[in-house]
């Protein structure tokens, strides 16, 4: 009998072990990793989003709070002192051409207000490329009003330049038949190249032609006696520039429909855009025909003088340097570890994402409720935007003319060393996509073709969607690039977005990675991608939360606002509400500063953010005491 009683003893004794055992290696384990999810596709996104997620939504102020650092700079683009109204008489008319995307329009329109200004010339109204090659858009709209609200944009700055919507008829005829100099300006160029070169030019023709294909005509950092130029140029992009009433409407609809949903969200600019992706020589990052799109456009970049590098580079080594675009699986494992749930809603910015659906697979994977302007806006609310379009003419495909038995063998003579491919079946079809499209131009000629109509279109469709993007982006809770600042000196999405978040509101949360650091510690832990260590995910928590403070302000001073003004107006535009003065006031290289060198702000400002504070007082937030992730 004692013998079966210390048999029982010992059992209960080794499963008690056993138990405590695995409590300590859970305990461990929770401890030392963290678990990012799983890589398997999750249900599709339900049009009830309300049931999904439901009201009440999770608001973790270490999440989705501001930053309270960034909270003394203020808006204020308004001019200081020593600045005048324009006189009617000015010096000419300066008519201008922009083509690119939406970034290059917006960067470009912001520059020809900053030079008619400089050269005291009267504005007329610029012509949007995108928009007037697309034969058979809306009539409703001209080129300008196809994107922007002309009047708002000619009364705002009624006090900085005369714009004019056309040049008068005594001129029209003339600039019809060329007879006034034409310029095509570099993003780079400086003041004292339009004072010096252009000024006389114009005086002497009254009117002059700029051509600007760049994103921009005039250098990025002005000497500081010009800084009344770079307000300017505040108050164009941040002010004048306002979408056409269709277009804000729907976006604020967009922005209400995310709001009801009861949580905040995030907006998320991928930035895969082949024409980025080939300047930056990042083609083995994607396979296949991705990969030999993005070498043509290289090569053409090369050719046409664009670019001066080899064609065919280490990619991997690109995105070391941090060169390349974060893929959007990346992206997803550094919102995972900074703490956003799996059902965060994640707005999906930007009208191309080179690589298409297949690259967004594993960010889908891991955040269910990602949606784009296709998903909030119906068919109808998209096509009333476009407005009534001519339809395009008829499909004319034609297969090629059958080769005859002497031309099939001469070709297989002039194929090469064996082993030659075999030759396709005698009664196989010639399918369109095989002639048709990129497929057919890159296996079958050297050059790329010009753009068919409904490339054109495509294009000007682009402008829309990313004006909806813009809207939406400006007002997420969050903002995450996945690239800016490529070095090329063109404007791109995220620069842009980064910047009027700074301007409105500097203490929204805008992430601000540098991608160079990004990818070393992927390389740490690339063989444990979806289970990474703790420690890993320490790092990762210092880099992206000090990217949203003024360590990434200093940095974004250095890297990005060489070749765009408007992605960093800092100091120029912005104001200090605290009336002590900053700690940390820093200097470049160049001595100008790069942070802390803001005005105070006006008295009506102090008093009114005095009152916003004093409301606030004695209200406990509902993100009080809500634990870090």
């Amino acid at each position: 009998m004692a013998f079966i009683t210390k048999i029982k003893w010992v059992v209960l004794s080794v499963f008690t072990l056993s138990v405590a055992s695995i409590i300590i290696h859970l305990s461990l384990t929770k401890l030392w990793t963290v678990n990012i999810g799983q890589y398997k596709a999750l249900p599709i996104l339900s049009e009830d989003f309300a049931s999904m997620l439901g009201r009440q939504g999770i608001k973790n102020k270490k999440l989705w709070g501001s930053v309270k650092s960034l909270e003394a700079l203020q808006p204020n683009a308004n001019a200081r002192s020593n600045y005048s109204v324009p006189k009617e008489q000015g010096n000419g008319f300066i008519y201008a051409k922009v083509s690119g995307g939406f970034a290059k329009i917006r960067s470009s329109i912001c520059d020809l207000v900053a030079i008619s200004r400089l050269l005291n010339a009267t504005l007329v109204i610029p012509e949007i490329q995108e928009s007037t090659r697309a034969k058979g858009i809306s009539s409703k709209f001209k080129s300008f009003s196809y994107l922007y609200n002309e009047e708002q944009f000619i009364a705002y700055l009624k006090n900085d330049v005369i714009i004019a919507k056309t040049l008068p008829e005594s001129l029209i005829e003339r600039r019809r038949r060329n007879e006034f100099p034409t310029f095509k300006p570099t993003s780079s160029a400086s003041s004292n190249f339009y004072i010096k070169e252009i000024l006389p030019k114009l005086k002497k023709s009254k009117v002059i032609g700029l051509i600007i294909a760049n994103g921009g005509a005039l250098q990025s950092i002005l000497p500081p006696s010009m800084a009344e130029i770079q307000r300017l140029r505040c108050r164009v992009s941040f002010h004048a520039l306002q979408f056409r009433p269709e277009i804000q409407m729907l976006g604020r609809r967009m922005v209400h429909k995310l709001r009801a949903l009861g949580q905040p969200f995030l907006a998320f600019n991928p930035g895969l855009l082949r024409e980025t992706l080939a300047y930056n020589g990042c083609a083995e990052l994607f396979q296949d025909v991705h990969t030999e799109l993005i070498q043509h456009r290289r090569a053409q970049m090369i050719k046409e003088g664009i670019l001066d590098e080899e064609l065919n580079v280490d990619s991997h080594l690109r995105r070391d340097k941090g060169l390349c675009p974060l893929m959007p699986e990346e992206v997803g494992i550094l919102l995972r570890v900074m703490g956003y749930p799996s059902k965060t809603i994640i707005y999906l910015a930007g009208s191309e994402t080179f690589g298409g659906q297949r690259v967004l697979i594993p960010l889908r994977s891991m955040f269910s409720n990602i949606v784009d302007c296709t998903s909030l806006c119906s068919e109808k609310e998209l096509s009333d935007l476009v407005g009534p379009e001519t339809p395009l003419p008829q499909n004319t495909f034609q297969p090629p003319p059958a080769k005859s038995e002497e031309e099939l063998k001469e070709e297989w003579k002039r194929a090469g060393p064996r082993p030659r491919p075999l030759p396709p079946p005698p009664d196989r079809p010639i399918y369109r996509h095989e002639k048709e499209g990129w497929y057919g131009w890159i296996t079958e000629t050297p050059t790329e073709p010009d753009p068919s109509p409904m490339d054109l279109r495509m294009k000007a469709h682009r402008l829309l969607w990313d004006a909806l993007d813009y809207i939406v982006s400006l007002e997420a809770d969050v903002f995450f690039p996945g690239f800016n600042n490529d070095g090329s000196g063109w404007p791109d999405f995220s620069s842009l977005v980064m910047g009027h978040r700074l301007y409105e509101n500097a203490a929204f949360r805008t992430y601000r990675p540098d991608r160079k650091v990004i990818a070393e510690l992927f390389n740490i832990t690339r063989e444990n991608l979806y289970h990474p260590k703790h420690n890993w995910t320490i790092l990762v928590h210092e880099h992206l939360n000090k990217s949203m403070t003024e360590e990434g302000l200093i940095r974004q001073s250095l890297l990005s606002k060489p070749a765009m003004f408007l992605s960093h107006p800092l100091p120029e535009c912005s104001c200090r509400i605290a009336s002590t003065k900053v700690a940390n006031r820093v200097r470049g290289e160049d001595s100008r500063f790069l942070y802390g060198d803001e005005d105070q702000c006006p008295k009506w400002m102090q008093s009114a953010d005095k009152a916003g504070s004093l409301g606030k007082e004695g209200v406990k937030s509902e993100d009080d005491g809500l634990p870090d992730y």
